[in-house]
């Protein structure tokens, strides 16, 4: 297993739980991967294929509500909240059976909008512990770059390596989405909104994680500067204190950049090494991650090994 964030630790569980040995090799801990920057809610964001996303999401949505009986271990909790300006006419077939998602009232949000109880996933918690997950299932995480998947000494390799896949496979089609956060202090907000425009750089949207409320952010093609903007952190606190003004004083924390991994579609397919092993390819998860870790991680480990 190459890659140690939430795909490539996700994915190793689903192995070594069904009975395989399983070695992953990181370049860094998860606690410095891409995933740990991630807001961390539930939710089909800037992800293909359409017709596979919904029962990949739906997969890992429910091993998150139970998961979230155990939110101090876990750091999955179940939260309410909006997601502004989206419809349900606008979502595929699995929004139908997201349990509880319905049409927000005029009270809830000033427009058209969905209510929902969903995962919030606190991903400084939630990495550690699927790590330790590993490790009791067996596996092993080794800090360790690799430059050839094809020098990787297992008789299968699965390759969820992100965006490093970009120069290790090669596949110039996985491209940097850059997302930047501010941390703040919570002022008391205990649910979370969104309000994004697909077609724009920039969104709002507070998470209350137990660290702080998360506010974002933007979705900037193709930028790989992981440097946090003045400029860019201003403008979310105040898109988001123009819908909760009280966010407008909270103390600022922390700022936080990451780099989602976007591809036109999800890579999940078996393939060969030069030699005739076994390479199966999970990457190109763009912003949900997270929201499609586990079904994924199933689809994968079904390929990499038929029987686990």
């Amino acid at each position: 297993m190459v890659g140690g964030g939430v795909i490539g630790l996700t994915t190793a569980i689903v192995l070594a739980e069904g009975g395989r040995r399983v070695r992953v090799w990181t370049r860094e801990p998860a606690e410095r991967s891409t995933s740990a920057v991630a807001g961390g809610l539930w939710w089909p964001y800037r992800i293909e294929p359409d017709a596979l996303v919904g029962e990949w999401a739906l997969d890992s949505l429910a091993v998150y509500e139970d998961l979230a009986a155990r939110p101090d271990e876990t750091g999955v909790r179940m939260v309410e909240g909006v997601h502004g300006e989206t419809r349900l006419d606008a979502l595929g077939p699995w929004a139908a059976r997201v349990p509880g998602l319905r049409v927000a009232d005029a009270g809830e949000y000033p427009g058209t909008a969905l209510w929902a109880r969903l995962p919030l996933i606190d991903m400084s918690t939630h990495l550690p512990w699927l790590r330790e997950r590993l490790l009791t299932a067996g596996g092993a995480v080794e800090e360790r770059a690799v430059t050839d998947l094809a020098a990787v000494d297992a008789p299968v390799v699965v390759n969820c390596t992100g965006l490093g896949a970009r120069d290790l496979v090669p596949d110039p089609g996985v491209h940097p989405v850059r997302g930047q956060l501010v941390v703040v202090e919570n002022p008391g907000i205990t649910t979370w909104l969104t309000s994004v425009d697909r077609a724009s750089q920039s969104s709002t949207y507070f998470l209350p994680q137990p660290g702080g409320l998360l506010l974002g952010g933007t979705a900037e093609e193709d930028a790989w500067s992981l440097t946090p903007d003045p400029a860019v952190a201003e403008r979310i606190v105040a898109r988001c204190a123009a819908l909760r003004p009280e966010i407008a004083g909270a103390r600022v924390l922390e700022h936080r950049v990451g780099l989602r991994p976007a591809r036109h579609a999800v890579r999940l397919e078996r393939a060969e090494l030069p030699d005739g092993r076994v390479l199966v390819h999970n990457y190109g998860h763009g912003g949900a991650g997270v929201t499609v870790a586990w079904g994924c991680a199933r689809a994968a480990a079904t390929l990499a090994c038929p029987a686990a």
